[in-house]
């Protein structure tokens, strides 16, 4: 996104929809970001009806344009459900296909899936819900192709968040898309919120965990972040945990949900995107720095996280000074 544009965010709002959500898209998308020096989202709320009551009726949403407002927006964030079998107003579905047939880009959080599900624009596509809400999915809609056990599902211009607090996750990784990995981590910052998950990792489902030590992973990852460069195996890592690699694994999925290696190397990738957005050039030494080894091994992951080369990623991301 360049400095110049606006990238008009509209968010619909439904009866019984989460205020969490809500204040989820608000934050990441609403709030003015001077520090950043650069054009941010313009963020509008829209309902089907002049007043809308939130779930378990907390409060009324007034004053707010109409449905009108997602025909011209670049990225629509639909509504979730407080019960997934009772489906969204007609004019909310209507205003979704709307979006969906002119290119938009679709985003849930939680049970918003449900929405565009019923609104029949993710059949054949990839999508993750709640996992409360998996079994049901699937069986109301078959032909979307769910992940049930994941924060966020990328699927280009669809996008679905598995929870709550993994919407945080999804609106982050929206603005790592749109605005490069060095503003994605500022917001973060400000949010004090991780940078850490990514979309495979494995969503807190309800089921008995190992026991873990109390202390905190932190000043390991510390440690490791402060040693990306260097060829570092899960021996090592362990080693310096005082702890066997099952137990790290262990710690690791308990605490962070996903394995030793795969945070490893979304680390790695994640200081590769600075190193390119600062305008490095020798694919070789960004590899080398970040310890991803090899230029095309470079290549392939952030490919991967990104679904960017690194010379389109530099050409998109890296600083004007």
């Amino acid at each position: 996104m360049s400095k110049e544009s606006s990238h008009r965010v509209a968010v619909i709002v439904d009866a019984g929809s989460n205020p969490f959500e809500l204040g989820v898209a608000t934050e990441l998308f609403g709030l003015r970001r001077p520090e950043l020096d650069r054009e941010w989202y313009e963020l509008v709320l829209c309902t089907s009806e002049p007043a809308i009551a939130m779930h378990n009726g907390f409060f009324t949403l007034t004053g707010v344009g109409g449905l009108e407002q997602v025909d011209d927006a670049d990225t629509v964030i639909v509504p979730n459900r407080p019960d997934p079998e009772v489906p969204p107003s007609p004019a909310v579905l209507d205003a979704v296909r709307r979006a969906a047939a002119r290119g938009a880009r679709l985003v849930s959080f939680c049970t918003g899936a449900f929405t565009l599900a019923a609104a029949g624009v993710l059949d054949g596509r990839r999508a993750t819900t709640h996992w409360r809400w998996a079994e049901l999915f699937s069986t109301m809609y078959p032909d979307v192709l769910l992940q049930p056990d994941v924060l966020f599902v990328d699927d280009g211009n669809i996008l679905t968040a598995a929870g709550s607090a993994a919407a945080l996750d999804l609106g982050l990784h929206l603005i790592r898309r749109d605005h490069g990995a060095e503003v994605a981590n500022a917001v973060s910052r400000r949010l004090v919120y991780t940078a850490h998950r990514d979309g495979g990792q494995r969503q807190f489902i309800d089921q008995p965990l190992p026991p873990v030590a109390d202390t905190s992973l932190a000043p390991l990852l510390s440690w490791i972040q402060e040693r990306l460069a260097a060829p570092l195996t899960i021996a090592e890592i362990a080693t310096q945990a005082a702890m066997s690699q099952a137990t790290l694994h262990r710690r690791f999925q308990s605490e962070l949900g996903t394995t030793p290696l795969a945070w490893l190397t979304a680390e790695r990738v994640a200081l590769a995107c600075r190193l390119l957005e600062a305008g490095e050039i020798r694919l070789d030494a960004v590899a080398r720095n970040c310890g991803l080894g090899t230029a095309t091994n470079l290549r392939i992951q952030l490919r991967r996280r990104t679904g960017l080369t690194p010379s389109d990623y530099r050409r998109r991301f890296a600083l004007k000074l």
